[in-house]
């Protein structure tokens, strides 16, 4: 009799364990707010009384420069994100594997580039399941940054990252590397952008043309404005905040 009171006890004391982290689980859901006047928006930057900025970038074809970016960033003692597609990382394997040995963020830029805000919400979910699933495979990582190909989002596309356990990622700093205007013009546009501030986000391409060449110069450069940059991951806040209209992210 005394053994049967023991174990219901003890089951009792176990189901009380589960609600007690069932509980924490959903007052974190519930602290973390991205909806704004009833729109979904992503992370654009981050409201921070640390001179920090974060360098990001988006690789979706090619990786001629890949190893010329990673030796920069490592001369220079600077962790950035990768943002990769499923195409890229199966194209890519032993760079996926480089980026993440050299303790960079490995993140989710869909399976196929394709507009997000189009998809339907199982396709929405699979973009990212996709890709998730290669790089775990060869890194044992578990992304939880995603940015969605062409900044192209609607609230759909925000909810879905979230069930999938991602946060979204937008930027407030495009280089333009993307347009090809050449080194200076990167240069000049990431260092003197009218919104570079504390908590940035800045966006470049791991495959244009200037971007490898430009580099060296975008981190002195903003390192000669007081910024150290961080990856995505440790700029943003994981819990407890909401954003503004423009996509800042606010501690509570």
């Amino acid at each position: 009799m005394k053994e049967k009171l023991k174990r219901k006890l003890k089951m009792w004391a176990i189901i009380g364990i589960l609600i007690l982290i069932a509980c924490v689980g959903v007052s974190k859901i519930v602290s973390v707010n991205n909806t704004v006047n009833g729109k979904e928006l992503p992370i654009y930057s981050v409201e921070t009384d640390e001179k920090k900025v974060a360098l990001s970038f988006d690789a979706a074809w090619g990786n001629e420069d890949t190893q010329t970016i990673l030796n920069i960033l490592k001369e220079h003692n600077v962790k950035v994100t990768f943002f990769m597609t499923g195409e890229w990382v199966e194209k890519y394997p032993d760079d996926v594997k480089k980026i993440y040995e050299a303790g960079h963020d490995l993140a989710n830029h869909s399976e196929n580039h394709k507009n997000m805000s189009q998809l339907s919400d199982e396709d929405c979910q699979s973009e990212l399941r996709k890709v998730h699933a290669k790089v775990k495979e060869l890194t044992g990582v578990d992304m939880e940054l995603s940015r969605p190909p062409y900044g192209d989002y609607d609230n759909h596309v925000i909810q879905n990252a979230k069930s999938c356990g991602y946060y979204t990622i937008q930027w407030d700093v495009d280089s333009l590397d993307w347009k090809d205007y050449g080194v200076d013009s990167i240069i000049k546009t990431v260092c003197e952008h009218k919104n570079l501030r504390n908590g940035s986000i800045i966006l470049m391409h791991n495959g244009a043309k200037y971007t490898a060449q430009a580099l060296p110069k975008v981190i002195e450069g903003l390192k000669a404005k007081g910024y150290e940059i961080v990856p995505v991951s440790e700029l943003i806040y994981k819990e407890n905040y909401h954003l503004d209209v423009t996509g800042r992210q606010i501690k509570d």
